[in-house]
């Protein structure tokens, strides 16, 4: 049972419900779990927040989330130790794309989300679920069979606008994945977005395999999906490749 210290610290400010319970198998809305086709947990980080290799050794550190990087990541499990604490084990933005470690709870505040945003490279879709039900679908462009969109399950790690006209289009969704042939692209780390189109970026239609990785939506697409989820409601989003 949670503490009373943990207790405020997993509300957020216009939360209304009572702290979630912790450990459990999957994710419901009264308790922490492992995400579900239907719901997930996003933790918001309000401070540079320390990640364990291993939930019961403190010396395990990992690294540290900085919330200027990522600032709301991906509940994957649930664990509470000896002395009654509950643990996180959430999606880093970092590699590998299966990068993940324990956070403490009590350092973040948790919500759920009924959104997941479901990528289809055999039939180069991106489908958006509400509830586990389809809420909107629309057609992508991938990455090419040498620069393949990684497959996994990751999540949004950001959010920003960008002018319509640029190659990126109208919103730049950065997600937890990076490519596993590009090291470095750009000037960056490799990182795997869903990204709207613009300018040459045109020149790839819809429904092909045409990109360094990242996932290209129709302008009009993306800014519905921006919409749909609400921009603050992004970050932590679970996104599954396959």
């Amino acid at each position: 049972m949670a503490t009373g210290a943990l207790t405020a610290a997993l509300l957020a400010p216009a939360a209304a419900q009572a702290a979630p319970r912790c450990g459990a198998a999957h994710a419901t809305p009264e308790a922490l779990g492992a995400p579900t086709l239907a719901l997930a947990w996003r933790a918001r980080l309000s401070q540079v927040t320390p990640v364990r290799r291993f939930v019961a050794q403190p010396r395990s550190r990992l690294t540290a989330l900085d919330p200027s990087v990522a600032d709301t990541v991906l509940v994957l499990g649930t664990h509470v130790d000896a002395r009654g604490r509950c643990w996180l084990r959430v999606r880093l933005p970092t590699r590998p794309n299966t990068a993940a470690g324990w956070i403490n709870a009590e350092r973040v505040r948790l919500r759920t989300t009924p959104w997941r945003i479901v990528v289809e490279r055999a039939r180069r879709t991106v489908t958006l679920l509400r509830g586990g039900r389809v809420a909107a679908r629309a057609h992508a462009v991938i990455g090419t069979a040498g620069t393949p969109t990684p497959t996994g399950l990751f999540a949004v790690a950001s959010v920003w606008r960008n002018p319509p006209e640029d190659f990126l289009g109208a919103w730049v969704l950065p997600l937890t994945a990076h490519s596993e042939v590009l090291k470095t692209y750009d000037g960056g780390d490799g990182r795997v977005a869903l990204h709207g189109r613009g300018g040459a970026s045109l020149s790839a239609p819809l429904g092909s395999a045409a990109s360094h990785g990242c996932v290209r939506l129709a302008n009009d697409d993306i800014a519905r999906l921006v919409r749909r989820i609400g921009r603050a409601g992004l970050p932590g989003t679970p996104v599954r490749i396959n």
